[in-house]
């Protein structure tokens, strides 16, 4: 195991991180099933990113001006809902709907039907070229925003994201920013047995990313890259080592709950025993 991840799995989740993973269990118990695992990773990459980083409105969120955040993953979707929803792009309310048939909020995120979705993802490697193509874009035009891709490191073994790898160091779209999500699981095993993607570092640098690694759930390691990140001369990318189900011991690293579409009385209390405070 690495220092990243032993630095990982000793992190302690604070009052805010507990809300946001209680806002997704509302979508999971809602509609008795989702991407657990795959949303827990996440949840500190993109509270950092809404709270402290992206510019947005979310009573105008198709302004011209914004920052754009694409989550590729779109299997992850449960965190962005939650994120979504707490810096009101829509109602709490609607979380518990999340994955029934009537739902705006279904089991892959969908662009112009849930208000904040900058695209229809989940067929895993579509997410960093379309985010390449509004980057280059705003390049082209001479606009100030910038757009930020967060793929699963699965969903790396696509040659698409290669592609617009080396799209993106052809233009240098300082613009453009991906950011992996390392949990080192994908759906049905490991990666490292899977695909391995070490020394994935040096990889990322030889398509010509300034490349930098952090603890994905210390929120200070966070927040003082994103901080430098807009900086750098060339397009970004971030290692962020993460645990798949982090806040759940009994989930952590544990591919049983990749996905889930039935939760007993007792897993319920069980998870939320997990958040008291």
């Amino acid at each position: 195991m690495t220092n990243f991840e032993n630095a990982s799995k000793k992190i302690k989740l604070d009052s805010r991180s507990k809300y946001l993973r209680k806002l997704v269990l509302e979508c999971l118990f809602g509609g008795d099933r989702g991407h657990m695992g795959s949303a827990m990773s996440l949840i500190e990459i993109l509270r950092v990113l809404y709270d402290k980083v992206l510019k947005y409105n979310s009573n105008q969120p198709l302004l011209s001006n914004r920052d754009r955040l694409i989550l590729s993953k779109g299997h992850g979707c449960l965190a962005l809902y939650a994120i979504l929803s707490d810096k009101d792009f829509f109602s709490k309310k609607i979380l518990k709907s999340s994955s029934r048939f009537y739902s705006i909020l279904g089991g892959h995120p969908e662009f112009d039907k849930v208000p904040g979705v900058e695209a229809s993802t989940g067929a895993l490697g579509h997410g960093s070229p379309i985010g390449l193509g509004i980057a280059l874009g705003a390049k082209i035009e001479k606009k100030k925003f910038h757009t930020y891709v967060i793929v699963g490191d699965g969903e790396i073994n696509e040659g698409s994201f290669w592609e617009a790898s080396m799209i993106a160091s052809k233009h240098k779209l300082s613009n453009y920013h991906i950011i992996i999500d390392y949990n080192k699981i994908q759906s049905y095993g490991q990666t490292k047995n899977v695909m391995q993607l070490e020394p994935l570092k040096e990889k990322l640098s030889s398509f010509g990313y300034k490349v930098d690694q952090v603890n994905g759930h210390d929120i200070r390691q966070l927040v003082k890259y994103f901080r430098k990140i807009k900086k750098n001369k060339r397009p970004s990318a971030l290692i962020c080592h993460t645990i798949k189900g982090k806040g759940f011991y009994f989930a952590e690293q544990n591919p049983f709950w990749h996905h889930k579409n039935f939760f007993t009385d007792e897993e319920k209390l069980k998870l939320l025993k997990c958040l008291e405070i």
